[in-house]
Parts: C-alpha cells; sequence; structure tokens
C-alpha cells in the first residue's frame, strides 16, 4: 500500500493529459499532439503497475481505497477502491491506450489531435468505471465514456459513420436510464447511501431483486452485447476507425460483463439464481447462433465483431454457473479477449490502411507480399480459435470445465465454439493470406513497418504469455471470486 493516489492518477492524468493536447490545437501542430499524446498514455499505463505490484491478492477486501465528500446533501462521494476482479481490466485498458496512440500515428492526419485526446479521456473515464465504489459515481463515469467514442465513431468512422454513432449511443444510452432507476431505488432502500459495499449486505425481497435484476441487465446487457440487444455492435466496428474498434472491443464491451460482478450478482443474488436460465440460454445462443452468423460475414471486421459477441458470450455464461472453475474462466476470457480481439482489429487495420477494402473477396495471397504481418496475423487467428498455449485456450478451457461441472449438455453445447471459432477464424484468414496474388494491389501491399510491428508484437507477447503461464492473472482474483460466490450463495432473504 502506498500513499500514493494512484486510482486517481489512474483516472485523471490521461483526462488531464488527454486535455492538453487538445489544447495543442489544430492539425498544424499535429507533430506536437502526437508525442504527447504517446507520453501522457504511457504515464497513464506506468501509474497503473503499482496497483499490481502493490496488490494484496490473499484479502478480497478494497484497496488502494480513496474517500473525500462530493455532493453531501446527497451523499454522493468521491469513493474509488479495487479488488481481484478490477484491478486487471484498469491495467488492460491503460496498457491498451499507448497501443492505440501509436496505431493511429500515421493513418490520422485530420484532427489528429482531437483524436488522440478522445482516447485519453476515454481511457481515464474508463479507468474511473473500474475502480468506483459510489454507485453515482459509477453512473457518471459509465455515462461519460460514452462521448468520446461517439465522437470517435462519428468524426473519423467510415462513410455511415453518422448512422452507427447514433445507434451505438441510443441502445446504450436507453439501457442506462433503467439502471438509473434502480440506483435511485436502492438509495433510498439503504436509508440514503450510494455506497456498493452498503448495497450488497440489503435484504431486499425476490420480487424486488427480479426488477433491479432487469433493470441492470438492460444496461449491462447492451454492453456486453448480449443476444439479442447487439445489433448495434456490428455498425459501430465497421464504421468507426481501427483506434475506436480496438478499444470498443478490447475495453467497452467489458463495462457491461464488469457491472454484472459489480451490481447484478451481489445486489440480487437469489434473482440472479432465479434468473439463471435466462442468462445461460442468451449466453448459448451468442456462442452458438452468432458464431454461425459470423461465419457467412464477407467484410472482415463484421467478421470479427460477430466473433467477439460470441466469445463475450462466454463470459456471460461463466459468471452464471456460480462455479470458481466458471467465473474465474470468464475474467480471463474478459483479459484475454482484451489482447486477441484488439490485435485481430489492428491486423485488419494494417490491410485497411493500405487498401481501403475490409472486404475478403478483395485479397488473397498477402503472405506473398507481406511475410511479417502473416505470421502475426496467423497467430492471432489462431488465439482467437482458441489454440493451447494462446490466452484464448485458457478462459474457454476453464469456462468450459466449469460448465460441465455445473450441466454436461451446457458446457458440450459451449465447447462447440472450438469448432465455430476455428471454422469464421481460420476460413478468413486463408482467403484473405494464403493462395496465388489475387491482384495488382495485393502485388503492391508492403509489410509492416516497426511501429506496426511493435503494436502487434507487444500483443503477440501478452497472448503467448497468458497462454502458457496464466498464473499472475488468476492468483490476483482467487479471493475476491470466493468471496462473490460465497456472497451469491447466501440468501439475502
Amino acid at each position: 500500500m502506498t500513499g500514493i493516489p494512484l486510482l486517481s492518477l489512474a483516472i485523471w492524468l490521461p483526462i488531464v493529459g488527454g486535455l492538453l493536447v487538445l489544447a495543442t490545437g489544430p492539425d498544424r501542430n499535429a507533430g506536437l499532439a502526437r508525442p504527447l499524446a504517446l507520453a501522457v498514455a504511457v504515464a497513464g499505463f506506468l501509474v497503473t503497475l503499482p496497483l499490481y505490484t502493490g496488490f494484496d491478492g490473499r484479502t478480497s477486501d478494497m484497496q488502494f481505497v480513496e474517500l473525500a465528500s462530493w455532493i453531501p446533501r446527497f451523499n454522493i462521494h468521491y469513493r474509488l477502491g479495487v479488488d481481484g476482479i478490477s484491478v486487471l481490466f484498469i491495467l488492460l485498458n491503460s496498457f491498451i491506450t499507448p497501443l492505440v496512440v501509436l496505431a493511429g500515428w500515421k493513418v490520422i492526419e485530420e484532427k489528429a489531435a482531437q483524436y488522440m485526446a478522445a482516447f485519453l479521456i476515454m481511457s481515464g473515464l474508463m479507468n474511473g468505471i473500474f475502480s468506483a465504489l459510489d454507485a453515482m459515481l459509477f453512473y457518471v463515469f459509465f455515462e461519460a465514456s460514452l462521448i468520446p467514442m461517439y465522437l470517435i465513431i462519428g468524426v473519423w468512422g467510415g462513410p455511415n459513420r453518422v448512422y452507427a454513432a447514433f445507434k451505438f449511443f441510443l441502445y446504450t444510452l436507453l439501457g442506462s436510464l433503467l439502471m438509473l432507476i434502480a440506483l435511485i431505488y436502492l438509495f433510498f432502500q439503504s436509508g440514503g447511501s450510494f455506497n456498493l459495499l452498503d448495497w450488497h449486505a440489503l435484504p431486499i425481497p425476490l420480487e424486488a431483486q427480479k426488477l433491479l435484476f432487469f433493470a441492470f441487465l438492460a444496461a449491462f446487457a447492451v454492453k456486453v452485447p448480449m443476444w439479442p440487444v447487439h445489433t448495434w455492435l456490428p455498425d459501430a466496428h465497421v464504421e468507426a476507425p481501427t483506434g475506436g474498434s480496438v478499444v470498443l472491443a478490447a475495453i467497452m464491451l467489458k463495462l457491461g460483463a464488469y457491472g454484472f460482478l459489480r451490481f447484478s450478482l451481489p445486489i440480487a443474488p437469489d434473482a440472479s439464481h432465479e434468473l439463471a436460465w435466462l442468462m445461460i440460454a442468451l449466453s448459448l445462443t451468442a456462442v452458438v447462433y452468432i458464431g454461425f452468423v459470423a461465419l457467412v460475414q464477407a467484410d472482415m471486421k463484421k467478421l470479427i465483431a460477430y466473433s467477439s459477441i460470441s466469445h463475450m458470450g462466454f463470459v456471460t455464461l461463466g459468471f452464471f454457473i456460480f462455479n470458481h472453475l466458471g467465473m474465474e474462466g470468464a475474467l480471463v476470457q474478459m483479459i484475454s479477449h482484451g489482447f486477441i480481439s484488439g490485435a485481430m482489429f489492428l491486423c485488419v487495420g494494417v490491410l485497411y490502411d493500405r487498401m481501403h477494402s475490409r472486404q475478403i473477396a478483395d485479397y488473397g495471397g498477402v503472405v506473398n507480399t507481406m511475410p511479417k504481418f502473416a505470421a502475426l496475423f496467423m497467430f492471432f487467428a489462431m488465439a482467437n480459435a482458441g489454440l493451447p498455449a494462446t490466452s484464448g485456450f485458457v478462459g474457454e478451457f476453464m469456462v468450459i470445465l466449469g460448465a460441465v461441472k455445473f450441466n454436461f449438455w451446457v458446457g458440450f453445447a459451449a465447447a462447440t465454439t472450438l469448432i465455430l471459432g476455428a471454422a469464421y477464424t481460420l476460413w478468413m484468414y486463408k482467403r484473405v493470406v494464403f493462395g496465388a496474388v489475387a491482384n495488382h494491389h495485393v502485388a503492391e501491399l508492403s509489410d509492416i513497418d516497426a511501429r506496426e510491428f511493435a503494436v502487434l508484437g507487444l500483443l503477440a507477447l501478452c497472448v503467448l504469455g497468458m497462454g502458457l503461464y496464466p498464473l499472475p492473472f488468476t492468483e490476483v482474483m482467487h479471493a475476491s471470486v470466493d468471496n462473490l460466490l460465497k456472497h451469491v450463495a447466501v440468501s439475502k432473504l
């Protein structure tokens, strides 16, 4: 533990740094904006490292706690803290941010300062979501994080960017309104407290728990996104710039899953058990049905977007089978998916920057002109398919084990993702990379440069390291997962 307010630094350093980058002004100062943004992003990552090195994995208590009065009249506090569930997501978010800045280094030519600033501010806001222990503070960060992503899609996106940005914003905002009503109800039920940890001990009747569960489900299911409220995601991914797709997949989808762990399960434990069948059914639908949908996509970004929905179905499945393997596997899957999906979208971005096409049919024989890129892309494609020794295998294997322990047929249905994931990922890879050079556009492609190699190489090391030795990730979460499962197992009625 340290007296330095590390969580506040993790939140406000990227936000203030983003405002400084914004202040560099017009495009003629982009030469200053880019290195400043990278320096801020790297500093933002470095200040989160002590959260891991100083974390005590033996306890489930909140650590690095900060408390200050914010709005005394309504008993709203600036209350921060992390446990074994949230600390890894802050590190993941802060790690991805410098990579996104580097990925947009040459590609973003117009409004570069505003582009970089949007990612930095969004990084700080999402760290706020993962560390907020006051419900209203969580809600403010949760809603505020929509604004930078809305602008990133709407300003720097593709031809249908305005439609995709509005769809993204409306879907996620409407779901959150029901959550706000639930927060107000809990405020009065708790005698005027917005402290999340106080809410976990409230004795709430089952019918009220069910209503709260559905209110939270409306907010968090859209964010994951779960089937059938997933339709905004492919549009958002296709139209977003590469950096937007990376952050959307690697971090923003995790906010909904994290919400289930902070709100739905501990506040409405009895309703969570009662409605587990619904969550399992929706999760398996995402795993199986969306896997088949991914199989028929002609656009690489759409295919990876649907792949993300399928993989996130594993996460919600792991939460609602109520055993250690399932829940820890789901958390590992969330971290792993952040690395792999981010890398997959960066790979598509590398090709799009050169050929301005995401259509699989426009490619073929890329390995002949881009061998270094083809090797890295192959590694990430294998990880996306769940190859052993990659991080993609660890989380899925743990969830499948937990699901089989819960019910054999649930585990059997979940395991189909190993077949479907390999089918759609490797078929896409085969058509894009292998074979003879398809056309003169492919023949003129240049291999990845040092900057692109550094970004993809770092992610490859993370995917391989986590696949070969997941203990540094799993040992942090043991105590917190154990505590949550014990809490959910005990009826509050």
